[in-house]
């Protein structure tokens, strides 16, 4: 075999730990964003949060490079590719005199903040912390349930079958084994017949909240009413139609419950009204979930007649290098602190570009999306244009998939309401003028048309399609009825309800 030299040409895309950096961070959400700065700010000791009374001359050369990528031109992912490289050769300006006497830190807790305390300072008793951990976690329906049994008076017996009934109970209060089921399970331990089981059931229906340990539905909305003062207009005629037409009642076919039970048509609405009243599913008023709140990325205001979009200050803690630290820097020091500080130092930079590509990245994202989207800030959902990925990457020469990110998790704070940025991406439908409409105003037509419909003749899709078609919109009868699926809006036969 003859050996020979050979030029090839290709093109690789090298993947540096900074640019994976920069994406990762790019495509966090505003909480997880946090997390990730607080844990930098943890395990870097040359980070640290800039003070609103500190001297805004930045300590590192972040500010230098962001000047000289908006003079080049470069996208800010394309650019830290090029000025990471520059940030590590300059250890000379972090180059000091290492005094004779070098304190010992040896409490790093007055230096750097602790990972499990708030990222805002409080008082020192915590009130506010203190009250998000007690109340954060909720109480489960179960807890509940066995905290108003430890309050009554059973026996040993009746205890044990108790628990057996609150542990079949699911998180919206109804029974998922049948007494029958129960009992097998306690014959092995315990002596006791079905009777006994249904007492203690009885006894357990009548705990908070009402309706709880509900066999079915009629029984759980029976329950309820139960509780209720005998005095309450169109009681019985409630618990009437419970108990003897649940099945037209659910059909919403109301001539037939007319017929059976002699009401007129106000008494059978006020009757109706009463039962609607009423929770379905009364464990879900006690199970309370983690509620994550939504902080907008950027605001979007209206001034001087022009729509101005601004990044939330708050969404994430000045940064800044440590100056002290880094002055102890030596150049041609290759000890172990000094090595250890050299490496912090670079990490910390190579942070701050990241921090600095998201915002610039998020800021040309918003920016594009409200220009293209300015008929829905003026005049609401029924003005929202067709808009896909596509559109916004070819408007900010970015990847489409960089725009995927960017508009995910993130969202943006209007006089409309927070929405997500991908809340502004829908699919568009022809209109019979040529032009395009998206599906979000298709929805708020339909929600819009549906709101003034007669509720004695609600509007079928097929009649929606039409309505739509005078106004210009050409949408098959089909995707009306995904578009209503999607904003739960329910048939025309379940829509239909008395005057």
């Amino acid at each position: 075999m003859k050996q020979s030299l050979q030029l090839k040409l290709g093109q690789q895309l090298t993947m540096t730990p900074q640019l994976q950096q920069a994406i990762r961070l790019l495509q966090l959400s505003t909480l997880d964003l946090q997390q990730e700065i607080q844990q930098a700010l943890d395990s870097n000791p040359l980070l640290e949060t800039a003070e609103d009374d500190d001297s805004p001359e930045p300590a590192d050369n972040t500010e230098r490079h962001s000047e000289a990528t908006r003079e080049s031109g470069d996208g800010p992912l394309e650019s830290l590719e090029r000025t990471a490289s520059d940030s590590g050769g300059d250890d000379g300006e972090w180059q000091a005199s290492m005094p004779e006497d070098l304190p010992v830190d040896t409490q790093w807790d007055d230096l750097l903040p602790s990972s499990s305390a708030p990222a805002s300072s409080g008082s020192e008793d915590g009130g506010d912390y203190d009250f998000e951990s007690r109340n954060g976690g909720g109480e489960s329906l179960q807890d509940r349930l066995a905290w108003q049994l430890n309050l009554t008076r059973l026996s040993d017996v009746d205890r044990v079958i108790a628990m057996a009934i609150i542990d079949a109970t699911d998180h919206n209060g109804r029974l998922t084994s049948s007494l029958e089921d129960i009992l097998e399970s306690l014959t092995t331990e315990l002596d006791i017949e079905l009777d006994e089981v249904v007492a203690v059931l009885h006894c357990l229906q009548q705990f908070e909240p009402a309706g709880v340990c509900a066999r079915d539905l009629q029984e759980c909305l029976l329950i309820q009413l139960a509780q209720l003062p005998a005095d309450t207009p169109y009681l019985e005629p409630a618990r009437t139609i419970i108990s003897r037409h649940m099945n037209q009642l659910g059909a919403g076919d109301h001539q037939q419950i007319l017929r059976r039970t002699r009401l007129s048509e106000d008494e059978l609405r006020q009757t109706l009204g009463l039962i609607r009243s009423l929770d379905p599913n009364p464990g879900l008023s006690v199970e309370n979930d983690s509620t994550e709140y939504i902080v907008p990325d950027v605001f979007v205001r209206k001034l001087n007649n022009r729509w101005v979009v601004e990044l939330n200050p708050d969404i994430a803690p000045r940064l800044r290098i440590n100056s002290d630290y880094a002055s102890l820097i030596k150049r041609a020091d290759n000890s172990a602190d000094n090595t250890f500080l050299k490496d912090n130092l670079q990490e910390a930079r190579w942070f701050l570009k990241s921090l600095q590509s998201r915002n610039e990245t998020l800021m040309k994202v918003a920016s594009k999306i409200v220009e293209h989207q300015r008929n829905f800030l003026e005049y609401g959902e029924e003005a929202m244009k067709p808009l896909v990925l596509h559109d916004i990457a070819e408007a900010v020469d970015m990847h489409e998939s960089t725009i995927s990110r960017v508009t995910t998790r993130k969202y943006m704070h209007t006089p409309r309401g927070i929405f997500e940025l991908k809340y502004f991406f829908s699919s568009h439908v022809g209109t019979t003028g040529g032009g395009e409409c998206s599906s979000t105003a298709i929805r708020a037509l339909i929600r819009k048309l549906v709101a003034a419909e007669n509720p004695r003749k609600p509007l079928s899709d097929n009649k929606i399609t039409q309505l739509l078609e005078e106004q210009g919109i050409q949408v098959a009868r089909r995707t009306v009825a995904k578009y209503r699926d999607t904003l739960f809006i329910p048939p025309s036969n379940e829509r239909k309800r008395l005057v």
